[in-house]
């Protein structure tokens, strides 16, 4: 699938400054649900409330997924690794509400920031997740990421405790 390619059920496109308020309210509603909401998480980023100016720039994109009607239920975007090796992007922010889940739009997201990352030259996907997230963990690990012992580059995402590293 690719950005703005369509499911039945959901749709996922590049996100719009009309989107910036869902998708803070989706990693706003998210995140505590898996307890990562206090400090040392993504959730307390600058960018989380003005996501589509944040990923308007060389080596970004950021995706939503649109349901059949209309409502923003998650997103998922690439960056480069702040602090790391300029030919690996991080995978970031990857959420999706309840209403979301299950219809396999998080296999879809990924499979999109994956393909942009390949697109935009990089070499490695690394991500941050948590304990607690299995249901993440298993798509990466279905998608080809490994689990790594220690974290890479300078996210300033202390609280997170797994990290994964996928070759593009």
């Amino acid at each position: 699938m690719v950005g703005g390619a369509t499911n039945p059920r959901f749709r996922l496109r590049p996100i719009e400054p009309r989107d910036e308020a869902r998708v803070a309210d989706v990693i706003r509603t998210v995140m505590p649900e898996f307890g990562a909401g206090g400090p040392g998480f993504a959730i307390h980023d600058a960018e989380v409330d003005a996501m589509a100016r944040a990923y308007d720039r060389p080596g970004a994109g950021y995706w939503v997924v649109e349901l059949a009607r209309g409502a923003v239920v998650g997103g998922a975007g690439v960056a480069p690794l702040d602090g790391g090796p300029s030919d690996t992007c991080e995978l970031r922010k990857m959420y999706v509400l309840r209403e979301g889940r299950g219809l396999g739009a998080g296999r879809a997201l990924l499979e999109r920031c994956l393909q942009e990352a390949r697109r935009l030259g990089y070499r490695r996907c690394y991500l941050e997740t948590l304990t607690g997230m299995d249901a993440a963990q298993h798509l990466y690990a279905e998608a080809g990421f490994t689990r790594v012992p220690a974290p890479m580059g300078c996210t300033g995402h202390a609280g997170c405790d797994r990290w994964f590293v996928r070759e593009l």
